[in-house]
């Protein structure tokens, strides 16, 4: 049976590709969980062993897609150090919430040829942890009951060649905050950690 021996391993691109994508399901889970756009504009998607919402809004579904290809070919460059999806009211332009993902990358994995040994199964397992934690915050993060806009934020290396139509932007942090660190996940080329900061409410 010599020969017979596979290795279920991970390489750049397809950590790239792991990675993009659980952005593009956890982006579409916080708008759904959030109530940044009615919940009668998603639709269900079977993922990671779990029933996720995607949005089915023509202009949200493009920007999103747009967005997660350009961080595929970002990460798989090893240029992305965190994505950020900021929560705004829309009323007050306050900023209420502001989710982020930090991003590591082995720098030292320059090409497809090296190969790690991590199972996909492992790998799905530590994303549905981090996505139900996702879902899970609507219990303790306060109820946005004001109308609300959301803005992503991409942080890359300094010398980054970035699309025409995106535009430089400040940090957007909440004022008087409290954060929650979410689960991590990592393909042992990309680690994921991820954390949430809302606007204490006063009692």
């Amino acid at each position: 049976m010599a020969g017979q021996l596979t290795c279920e391993g991970i390489t750049l691109k397809g950590s790239a590709e792991i990675v993009s994508e659980f952005f593009f399901f956890g982006i579409n889970s916080i708008l759904y969980q959030r109530g940044i756009y009615p919940p009668e504009t998603f639709t269900r998607a079977q993922k990671y062993g779990l029933t996720l919402l995607v949005s089915t809004d023509p202009d949200l579904k493009e920007y999103l897609n747009t967005v997660t290809e350009q961080l595929q070919d970002w990460l798989y460059k090893c240029q992305v150090q965190k994505l950020v999806v900021v929560i705004t009211s829309i009323d007050s332009s306050e900023i209420l919430e502001r989710w982020q993902f930090d991003v590591e990358c082995d720098k030292t994995v320059k090409d497809d040829n090296v190969i790690r040994n991590k199972s996909p199964k492992v790998i799905q397992e530590e994303i549905r942890s981090v996505i139900r934690q996702i879902t899970a915050t609507v219990t303790f993060l306060p109820l946005l009951d004001t109308a609300c806009a959301f803005d992503l934020l991409i942080y890359t290396d300094k010398d980054l060649q970035v699309p025409e139509k995106w535009e430089e932007s400040g940090p957007q942090f909440v004022s008087n905050s409290e954060e929650v660190r979410l689960r991590s996940f990592t393909t042992t080329i990309h680690k994921v950690n991820s954390m949430v900061a809302y606007k204490k409410i006063d009692s």
